[in-house]
């Protein structure tokens, strides 16, 4: 390591106080804000087989999401640096979660599937092995304890 560290900071807000508090387990809103200094807030809640809010992000969301963005944006730097150019890139990520006996669980892998388009004149084959060292490089991935597979799909277009 170089010796450089970088720290994040984020507010979770509970928002879910229906006016009596957890007083029950059906008396709750799982709702909550995600921000942090200078960022628009984030809508959170649980999964909705947990009691959550379909219609806004929770944990298991955010943590795909998270490696799929920290993949894309260490192979869009690759790529650049060894003269891929990508015109396009969209990765339909998928995360397994298993609940245990006790109702805890674990996540027991991630599948991106990124698919890019490179500009001809790009080497396809290159564009393909980049995806090997973002995986290799991406701090999120390096920090999981389950296998996150990347099935890339490459396409030359204009």
């Amino acid at each position: 390591m170089s010796g450089r560290e970088h720290h994040y900071g984020t507010t979770v807000s509970w928002t879910g106080n229906q006016g009596s508090g957890t007083a029950g387990y059906k008396t709750y809103s799982r709702d909550h804000d995600i921000a942090a200094p200078g960022k628009p807030p984030i809508p959170g809640s649980s999964d909705p087989a947990f009691r959550g809010d379909p219609a806004r992000y929770n944990p298991e969301d955010m943590l795909v999401a998270s490696l799929s963005a920290c993949h894309m944006l260490w192979y869009l730097h690759l790529c650049a640096v060894n003269g891929v150019t990508v015109t396009a890139y969209a990765d339909e990520a998928a995360g397994t979660m298993a609940e245990d006996s006790s109702g805890g669980g674990r996540f027991t892998d991630v599948v991106l599937r990124p698919r890019v388009t490179v500009a001809p004149g790009s080497d396809s084959a290159k564009a393909v092995a980049l995806h090997h060292e973002a995986h290799e490089k991406c701090f999120i991935a390096n920090s999981v304890n389950f296998p996150v597979r990347v099935e890339a799909k490459i396409t030359v277009g204009p």
